[in-house]
């Protein structure tokens, strides 16, 4: 019986797109916060997207840590121009 290879599992695609699409919404919604600190939409979007990648519910969908995408993205967003 052949093997079958993890990245054709319906359900480990499934959770790695939920994941992509949170870490594309953060970007997006740290940027928008950068360009306009008072900007209260963006600043919901960034907390509920890191209150996302501290659940479990995030855990059962990756093994990355949700504390490094935080701190990585922060990064990022605050040293582009």
């Amino acid at each position: 019986m052949a093997s079958r290879n993890l990245a054709e599992n319906p359900y480990e695609k499934l959770a790695n797109a939920i994941v992509l699409q949170a870490v594309s919404d953060y970007r997006a919604a740290l940027k928008k916060v950068k360009k306009n600190p008072k900007n209260r939409d963006a600043i919901d979007g960034v907390l509920q997207i890191e209150k996302f990648f501290r659940s479990e519910w995030y855990q059962v969908l990756t093994s990355v840590d949700g504390e490094y995408l935080i701190d990585r993205f922060g990064k990022e967003v605050s040293e582009t121009k």
